[in-house]
């Protein structure tokens, strides 16, 4: 298991989880807000639909579907 800050929460995934299943796994309301201010959620889970963008360790509008997890990661959702 590994330990990743989603929200300034801990939360614990399985070593090789994406970024995305962690997000699942945390208790956040959705990964992003679309300019409407509408929740949004993962569609296709390859990367193609950009829906899962978070920001990661300050980086923002990352692809969490793409990205493995890693100890200590910090993640924020919109």
């Amino acid at each position: 298991m590994i330990q990743l800050i989603i929200n300034k929460k801990s939360v614990l995934v399985a070593a090789g989880s994406s970024v995305a299943t962690a997000v699942y796994e945390s208790d956040a309301q959705s990964f992003r807000q679309s300019v409407s201010g509408e929740p949004r959620f993962p569609l296709c889970g390859m990367g193609i639909c950009f829906e899962c963008r978070v920001t990661i360790n300050g980086a923002e509008h990352q692809r969490s579907c793409q990205i493995l997890a890693e100890d200590g990661m910090k993640i924020e959702t919109k």
